[in-house]
């Protein structure tokens, strides 16, 4: 069985300077894909947490339930991050397949861009919350809503 403990510590505690440390978790030719991204390769992964220092103030993972059968794990997570002073959280998993030497090989983000992100963004968010509430079924008093 794989222990993604080193891996989700990692992310906990990621850094611009400890970006560098992904080929201590990833495999050569490792693929990662979330809504906005599907590379392949330890160099690109990199590029990607790097670019999110870049795009975002204070980012970090809060790392949350973790399920893992054999060779593969899911994990929650928080990321919460700050956009021009605005705090934001998003809420998500990761689907994790690890090789035989315990490295990641795919890495597959699930969260929801339109209701996660875009619809808490100023201009973008408008239509979204529109259409969300165009679509939105309306309960009798009496059902149950969540």
């Amino acid at each position: 069985m794989t222990n993604p403990e080193p891996l989700l510590a990692w992310y906990a505690s990621l850094t611009p300077d400890t970006v560098a440390r992904a080929g201590q978790f990833y495999a050569a030719d490792a693929q990662f894909r979330d809504p906005f991204n599907d590379v392949r390769g330890v160099a690109a992964i990199e590029a990607i947490f790097h670019h999110m220092f870049v795009t975002t103030e204070q980012p970090r993972f809060i790392i949350g339930e973790r399920v893992v059968q054999g060779q593969q794990a899911f994990v929650t997570w928080q990321f919460v991050f700050s956009l021009r002073g605005k705090a934001y959280q998003v809420e998500g998993g990761s689907h994790l397949r690890f090789n035989a030497d315990g490295l990641v090989i795919m890495h597959r983000d699930y969260w929801d861009a339109a209701e996660e992100l875009l619809a808490k963004l100023p201009l973008v968010g408008a239509p979204i919350r529109w259409l969300r509430r165009r679509f939105r079924v309306t309960l009798p008093a009496t059902a149950g809503r969540t």
